[in-house]
């Protein structure tokens, strides 16, 4: 079985967000990125089911600049056999994101799509399910444990209320929760034998898709920083604050 796993290019989780002076978004020049975590537990979970002979190829797909070439290469160091950049510089919203997949799983055929649950950097949490939306597929959401036998995928679930667990007739949609695994470091010599690894540049127009944005960002700022709080004396006192002040009762 073929595993297609999407990663994206986002901002290290480890590097404090600065807004742009004319607020027009987010600073990305000089910054370090990585490979959003969530796509990387998808990574993970994907080479541990071609660990378990499950899965025979792993497709990893990034779309992005050129530089996302970065990520995709930590993926083939972590285990993955070939990758596909779709190259587009500019901001592609989930939707586009899910048809480009589409064309691709047209393509590659796949009989799993693993995914990260959401991106850290905009947190839609869209893609997955409008994927399988297109697809017409069964989907498994915040997946926190996936268990594959025959034509079936057997997916525990995080909910509101604790877990939930979904059986789904392959082929499907999963996106990892961040329990679902602990990823591994690439060691050397598999970051070497990466860097031979086939990676294809293709662009949206090759799949049919128009990533044209259809939503206008108007602004970004950050937010209002927060007051210090203050010590009261007495219970009376934080009563008449809260009515007077907080106004919240």
């Amino acid at each position: 079985m073929k595993l297609l796993v999407p990663v994206k290019r986002v901002v290290d989780y480890n590097v404090k967000v600065r807004v742009k002076a004319d607020g027009s978004g987010v600073e990305t020049a000089n910054v370090k990125m990585s490979m959003n975590p969530f796509d990387e537990i998808a990574v993970e979970e994907a080479v541990r089911l071609k660990e378990r002979g499950i899965a025979t190829e792993i497709v990893v797909v990034s779309v992005g600049p050129t530089q996302a070439q970065e990520q995709i290469r930590t993926a083939l160091a972590m285990g993955a056999d070939r990758g596909i950049l779709v190259e587009h510089p500019e901001t592609v919203e989930p939707l586009a994101v899910a048809k480009i997949l589409k064309a691709l799983v047209a393509r590659e055929q796949p009989g799993l799509v693993v995914m990260g649950k959401q991106a850290i950097d905009d947190d839609m949490n869209a893609t997955g399910q409008m994927l399988a939306a297109l697809l017409s597929w069964g989907q498994g959401t915040f997946a926190s444990s996936v268990e594959v036998a025959g034509d079936t995928a057997t997916v525990k679930r995080e909910v509101d209320g604790g877990a939930e667990t979904v059986q789904l007739r392959l082929p499907a949609v999963v996106t990892a929760d961040l329990r679902l695994n602990e990823p591994r470091y690439a060691s050397l010599p598999n970051i070497m034998k990466a860097r031979k690894k086939p990676i294809e540049t293709i662009r949206p127009a090759d799949l049919g898709v128009d990533p044209a944005p259809r939503l206008t960002l108007l602004k970004v700022e950050e937010p209002p920083t927060r007051q210090a709080g203050v010590k009261v004396a007495s219970v009376a006192e934080l009563v008449a604050k809260l009515k007077t002040e907080a106004k919240v009762i």
